[in-house]
């Protein structure tokens, strides 16, 4: 399937050198001892915390990232291949909100966080889950990051992400991934996992992320490398401009991670968007955040690297009309524009704020029509259909064809949520409205999903790791 570009190659051309201008010119701030040593042995040149990236140095550390690699799930049946053509979702990421019709909004805690888990491990849809799909207000900021990672691990044996709280945060990542899968070195041979890493737009990383970063770069294990610049408010308000700065800074990164471990997966990850312009807030609502997922994807492939977007994301505060159209304006743009690796496919409002039970289902229905988009369809002898159209004829029908009855599963797709009965048949079933069916649907999730094995030595390991941080 051929892949939407909103940028010509000149200009694709342009927006590099206007990043390696940047990061040589300007420089980019390292708030982390340890990351401005390794840079400066790399060649770059530092002065206090401002390092500046000569091209050749920049040029060079892309090169060494992988353009494709896999993740290797509890489960095989569950790997996933990130890059290429290949597209993967990620429900919803660090929402401290969530919301259900019948409750409303409320602080996220634990029992939520298991909840979304399950749904995504009941998806067909959904590949990896979220390392922080909502935030568990109710454990304790020095264990929450190793709960969440149980607790993802426990209750579904897809591929997961880690903890991007810092250095610490990410060895316990990797100690954590050793109890369930071997050693450091088993690790770095097939990654299990991956994390989010990102900027302070703009043109800055903090300790936080550069720990974390450089941790994980030590364990070969994949990082999204991302930059959310916010047009007007954090970065210059013309989306060229704006464009430019995500890029130099998701470049600073990989060039880090890569001197720090040559060849380390990478994904170039670009979330930026533009401030609501009456208020100075983000907006991720907005067909400027389409247009840059469409350009992000053009310059990961310019550098022969995975790349990253926003999926399903709105500034809706609810789950109406708004939050349908905004959610799948993105969605879709992702896919058409050949992003690798999809986060907040599912369930986010109120710009990252709250995740929506209701919304999470609804926008798994949009997912599976977004893949099937992305499948295309055959053109052949067979699938041409001139022998059945010749059999029917003018004015007959091919309901009953043994052509429809042999191709139509694999052709058509089959909603789990969405009503296409007519109007009598619908308000015969009750006249659900969206919302309600979707509703009724988590609930059935949630009560007959079954959690998969894991094995008690492992399990009680885990338990007792998370027990020492305390």
């Amino acid at each position: 399937m051929q892949r939407f570009g909103i940028l010509t190659k000149t200009q694709v051309e342009k927006v590099h050198e206007a990043s390696l201008n940047i990061l040589w010119k300007i420089g980019v701030d390292f708030g982390y001892p340890p990351a401005v040593e390794v840079l400066k042995k790399g060649g770059a040149k530092v002065d206090g915390e401002r390092v500046f990236f000569p091209r050749k140095l920049v040029e060079e550390q892309i090169k060494k990232a992988p353009s494709q690699f896999t993740l290797y799930a509890r489960n095989p049946d569950n790997n996933i291949i990130i890059g290429g053509h290949n597209m993967v979702f990620t429900p919803g990421y660090g929402a401290p909100f969530v919301t259900d019709i019948v409750n409303g909004r409320r602080r996220a805690n634990l029992n939520d966080f298991e909840n979304f888990v399950k749904l995504t491990g009941a998806s067909v849809n959904q590949n990896i889950l979220s390392g922080n799909v909502v935030e568990p207000n109710d454990i304790p900021h020095e264990i929450r990051h190793a709960q969440m990672y149980y607790t993802s691990v426990k209750y579904s044996d897809k591929c997961f992400m880690g903890s991007a709280m810092g250095e610490q945060g990410a060895k316990d990542s990797v100690r954590m991934a050793t109890i369930l899968f071997g050693s450091e070195a088993q690790l770095a041979e097939k990654p299990r996992f991956i994390s989010i890493l990102g900027s302070l737009t703009p043109l800055k990383y903090d300790l936080r992320m550069l720990g974390a970063l450089m941790e994980y770069a030590r364990a070969g294990q994949p990082q999204l490398i991302s930059s959310l610049s916010i047009a007007g408010a954090t970065g210059p308000v013309t989306l060229a401009g704006n464009l430019a700065l995500q890029n130099a800074e998701i470049l600073a990164g990989i060039a880090l991670a890569q001197l720090v471990r040559e060849g380390t997966p990478v994904i170039f990850a670009g979330a930026s968007s533009n401030a609501e312009m009456r208020s100075g807030a983000l907006s991720i609502g907005s067909p400027e955040m389409a247009m840059n997922t469409a350009a992000t994807a053009q310059m990961a492939r310019y550098y022969k690297l995975p790349s990253r977007s926003g999926g399903a994301v709105c500034d809706a505060k609810v789950p109406d009309a708004q939050a349908a159209y905004e959610s799948m304006m993105n969605l879709l743009m992702a896919q058409a524009s050949g992003i690798n690796f999809v986060l907040h496919t599912a369930g986010i409002l109120d710009t990252y704020n709250c995740m929506s039970y209701e919304k999470f289902i609804v926008d798994d229905e949009m997912c599976g029509m977004v893949k099937r988009i992305k499948k295309g369809f055959k053109v052949n002898d067979i699938t041409l259909g001139l022998d059945v159209i010749k059999e029917v004829g003018p004015g007959g029908h091919f309901l009953d064809k043994d052509h429809t009855l042999e191709h139509f599963r694999g052709e058509l797709y089959q909603p789990t949520i969405s009503n296409r009965d007519d109007f009598d048949g619908w308000n015969a079933k009750g006249s659900l409205h969206c919302m309600d069916a979707a509703n009724k649907k988590y609930k059935e999730i949630l009560e007959s999903y079954v959690v998969p094995e894991l094995p008690a030595d492992v399990d009680k390991d885990l338990l007792r790791f998370i027990e020492s941080l305390k």
